[in-house]
């Protein structure tokens, strides 16, 4: 399969971070790109792919639990050859206060869907966005063969959701491909994830609450770098093989604070308290990335250091903008 044979696709979760990143990846790429998600566009500073001039993708505003038909007339008309859906309800902490609701989304409406998808023939592959949460808290290095055991609502819907997908392969050979990355970030992130947070608080003066004294361990890896491999996934990935994307290296949260701290010249304990560790939270997640790198010879470029740069720059050459953004998480049902 070329790339040239997957050029129509279909973004779903649009919005989001990660699916605004790739959308502005294979703008680049010359493909015809439409992209959906409950929510309308924000501020050009938080869409990727509003930084470029591009004029092969256009949005539409649909809610997997509520436009399900709006969007298979959409996908009929559009008739994409690669869907990747990176829509989900993905926080972890606040799934505990209404679980139902991720339950809703990332598990019923994903499954309706998956259920209208299986008869449209045109579509070539299915790109799945899943997440490391499914394996609950990892004791060393695990591969993609390790076993599921998710210890929060938010886990638990995003690995039913992943053996449906599965069994519908099985099932009707649906094309399916599974990612999971470790921590994303870089420019464009959503302001209350961890190191945009960081940044923009100290800009404003704001002190930053760390959960727990910081002391959870994460991967953190460059969006470009994910962009590219779900990329490459898409394309020369195997149909129902799930892929890590991940850096191998680990930092804790509360060195990856000092560091950023050290980057913008601030006192680390002049812009810190330390608060109570969230219900629930997996102390590390530690991801064998070599199957990827074996197979289409991905491989993470982005160093943390240059990364956190990059940030730096965005937010600060944006801080008007961001400073009038929401810096909490704000459930939607």
């Amino acid at each position: 399969m070329t790339k040239q044979q997957m050029n129509r696709i279909l973004v779903i979760g649009s919005n989001s971070f990660s699916g605004a990143s790739f959308i502005r990846y294979v703008l680049n790429k010359d493909a015809t790109v439409v992209g959906i998600s409950r929510s309308p566009e924000p501020a050009d500073a938080m869409l990727p792919y509003r930084w470029d001039d591009h004029k092969r993708f256009r949005f539409e505003a649909m809610d997997l639990n509520h436009d399900l038909e709006k969007i298979m007339t959409l996908i009929e008309d559009f008739q994409p050859q690669l869907v990747v859906n990176f829509a989900a309800q993905s926080m972890v902490a606040e799934s505990w206060d209404s679980p139902e609701d991720w339950f809703q989304t990332n598990v019923i409406a994903n499954v309706n869907l998956h259920d209208r998808l299986r008869d449209c023939r045109y579509m070539e592959r299915y790109v799945h966005v899943s997440t490391p949460e499914v394996y609950g808290s990892c004791i060393g290095s695990v591969s993609e063969k390790a076993p599921y055991n998710p210890t929060t609502p938010y886990a638990v819907s995003r690995a039913a959701c992943d053996m449906s997908l599965s069994s519908f392969g099985r099932a009707y050979d649906f094309p399916v491909l599974f990612t999971r990355a470790a921590n994303v970030y870089g420019p464009g992130q959503q302001l209350y994830r961890i190191i945009p947070r960081t940044i923009l608080y100290i800009r404003l003066r704001k002190k930053l609450e760390l959960h727990g004294g910081g002391t959870s361990e994460r991967s953190f890896i460059h969006i470009d770098d994910v962009a590219h491999g779900t990329w490459k996934v898409a394309h020369e990935g195997r149909l129902g093989e799930v892929y890590h994307l991940s850096t191998p290296e680990l930092i804790s949260i509360k060195n990856l604070v000092k560091k950023i701290c050290n980057r913008l010249d601030v006192c680390f304990e002049d812009h810190v308290d330390i608060v109570d560790e969230r219900l629930g939270k997996d102390a590390a997640y530690i991801l064998d990335s070599a199957k990827a790198r074996k197979e289409f010879n991905w491989k993470d470029d982005v160093l943390l250091d240059d990364g956190i740069d990059q940030t730096i720059r965005w937010i600060d050459s944006n801080i008007e903008e961001l400073s009038k953004q929401p810096l909490k998480y704000i459930h939607q049902k």
